[in-house]
């Protein structure tokens, strides 16, 4: 072995995924980054020292795609990677009966799907670099409680959220942590898109106008971080998560009132009249 630590992490041309390219870097490790983005993923790497970055261009709805990908990372590092981040996904929202039946699909399965496929294909690599490898998954605030306008996003992280709880406790005797972030709102591009086909007003604006809080990149990387590195399974990170798992254990019905504050103030971005 010659010692250097690698992670591997999808979504890698921008926002999450490339915060924490930027710190796993920072730290001396190698870094295998992957997305469908290619030009993004060239952004990255430029970003980091030179030499320490491997790029992947593939949809991870591949099964194919991860296998090629994490095999030639592999052989840049002995055969083994220490940590792979399955965090690459796609925003949503919006009332059920506003998104289309493709775009529940899609959701569906690069949200939950292509998490699994990177667990099954992650299995051998983490397991050769144990006890020092870790599978991270990136959850959300919306798997903690249900929220309007977030029925497909929310269920989808929930299942990661179940997920990565399942894989800790059966990878465990192998020396392979799992751990998830479950971020809120991040100020990244996937939030200037709208929440679905239906809708124009990105997703950013409506956030802005419920009051809610966003989460520099930076502080989920140092976040991502210290859950590779820590006990717990899930780190919740930025002000609104925390407080949102601290109301949802002890005030569940509060949760109603921020729904309808999230619902109405996508209403109002459309210019339709709040609900009340």
């Amino acid at each position: 072995m010659n010692g250097q630590k690698s992670i591997f992490i999808t979504g890698g041309a921008s926002g999450i995924g490339r915060a924490i390219a930027q710190k796993f870097a920072a730290q001396g490790w190698r870094v295998g980054i992957a997305d469908r983005n290619s030009a993004g993923l060239e952004e990255t790497k430029a970003l980091l020292p030179e030499g320490q970055c491997h790029t992947y261009t593939f949809d991870v709805t591949s099964r194919t795609g991860w296998d090629v990908a994490l095999s030639d990372f592999a052989a840049h590092s002995d055969g083994s990677i220490n940590v792979i981040a399955n965090n690459a996904g796609l925003p949503s929202g919006g009332p059920l009966t506003e998104v289309s039946h493709e775009e529940l699909d899609l959701l569906l399965d690069v949200n939950l799907r292509a998490v699994f496929y990177g667990a099954k294909a992650s299995f051998e690599y983490l397991k050769a670099a144990a006890p020092d490898a870790c599978l991270l998954n990136t959850a959300s605030a919306a798997a903690i409680y249900g929220m309007a306008n977030q029925s497909v996003y929310g269920a989808t992280k929930a299942g990661v959220k179940s997920l990565t709880e399942s894989l800790d406790a059966e990878w465990s005797v192998h020396g392979i942590k799992v751990r998830s972030l479950m971020p809120s709102f991040i100020d990244t591009p996937l939030l200037q898109q709208p929440p679905n086909r239906s809708r124009n007003t990105p997703i950013r604006e409506a956030v802005v106008k419920a009051g809610l809080e966003f989460t520099p990149v930076e502080v989920v990387a140092q976040e991502a971080w210290n859950a590779v590195h820590g006990k717990k399974v899930h780190t919740l990170v930025g002000k609104t998560a925390r407080k949102l798992a601290r109301v949802a254990k002890w005030f569940p019905g509060k949760l109603r009132n921020r729904a309808r504050t999230l619902a109405d103030a996508h209403e109002r971005s459309e210019g339709r009249p709040a609900t009340g």
